[in-house]
């Protein structure tokens, strides 16, 4: 299948997922994950009016972003301080801002540059040791620093399904961190708009959508595999 054949699949599984939670497809925001893919292929994808792109290494949005323009790059990999320079002010949304060490390094390299960064709160939910992500109790600690922040935006949650569940056990996952979203949600905290509860790939992201999912990052589904270690 062509890659317009690809998303208009994704589409209409997302639209199908979201009616189930009393939602349409246009609530939800699909994230082509286009790391490693050439720069022609995610040019179709953006001719075909993808305008979101989630890169694992920071060097790739640097790189990218200088030859795609007018799109919404996304930081969804780990990102390690070294590397805030790449990405800082250049993304739409951080989503994998994991500790309170990271994020007060983002506001520094903001603050010195006089720009605001979005960021999402990477939330382990599943507790797997082998996956980066805050316990709940991390998150609410977080996010009281986050309220004394100047240039650092909490725009809401990122959560890993299990790698090692079946889909109704992520299900359960997905449920307890959108749980949490619509807490905080409530609480009203200052500086802090929950916007985006980023659940699902490719796998997953039906089962995650049913779950209160907004937010979807996708590659396989629309680029095909990969060799990530390249």
């Amino acid at each position: 299948m062509s890659i317009a054949e690809n998303i208009d699949k994704i589409k209409y599984l997302i639209d199908n997922a979201a009616k189930k939670s009393g939602r349409s497809g246009e609530d939800i925001n699909l994230i082509a994950v286009s790391k490693t893919v050439d720069i022609p292929l995610i040019q179709e994808a953006v001719d075909y009016g993808l305008r979101d792109f989630g890169e694992n290494r920071p060097q790739e949005i640097r790189d990218k972003s200088k030859i795609i323009q007018n799109v919404n790059w996304h930081q969804i990999g780990q990102l390690q301080s070294n590397k805030i320079k790449y990405v800082a002010g250049k993304t739409k949304l951080i989503h994998s801002v994991d500790s309170l060490k990271l994020m007060e390094e983002i506001e520094k390299y903001c603050k010195a540059h006089e720009f605001t960064q979005d960021i999402l709160l990477q939330v382990n939910i599943s507790n797997e040791a082998s996956k980066s992500g805050m316990d709940i109790d991390e998150v609410k600690k977080m996010l009281e620093s986050a309220e004394k922040m100047e240039c650092v935006k909490v725009k809401g949650l990122m959560t890993i399904g299990s790698l090692y569940a079946d889909i109704n056990e992520n299900k359960k996952y997905f449920e307890i961190c959108n749980n949490l979203f619509v807490d905080i949600s409530r609480k009203k905290y200052d500086n802090i708009s929950m916007e985006y509860l980023s659940m699902g790939m490719s796998g997953d992201f039906e089962a995650a959508i049913e779950m209160g999912s907004n937010m979807v990052r996708i590659g396989t589904s629309i680029f095909g595999k990969r060799n990530y270690n390249i």
